[in-house]
């Protein structure tokens, strides 16, 4: 899910007429969320999502704009690091 931050319009194929089915993983790969609205979810979905994933993963970011947030596969301390 992370790596999608700053996304805000699901991808698309056949010249933009049919959106991807995208299944949204936690940091341990598990699904989370499968959604064809990405720009709906981050700004519905997400808030219940991320209420149980913080809790879980507490070392990953899980920013209050993740549609304007950078993408990142790291956790906060790797970023830290650079």
């Amino acid at each position: 899910m992370q790596e999608l931050f700053g996304l805000n319009d699901t991808p698309t194929v056949n010249a933009g007429r049919t959106a991807v089915l995208l299944h949204l993983l936690s940091p341990a790969r598990r699904p989370v969320q499968v959604t064809q609205g990405l720009r709906s979810f981050w700004q519905h979905g997400y808030f219940e999502v991320r209420k149980d994933l913080r809790g879980r993963y507490p070392k990953h970011p899980w920013p209050d704009d993740p549609a304007s947030h950078a993408p990142t596969a790291k956790t906060k301390r790797a970023l830290e690091r650079g």
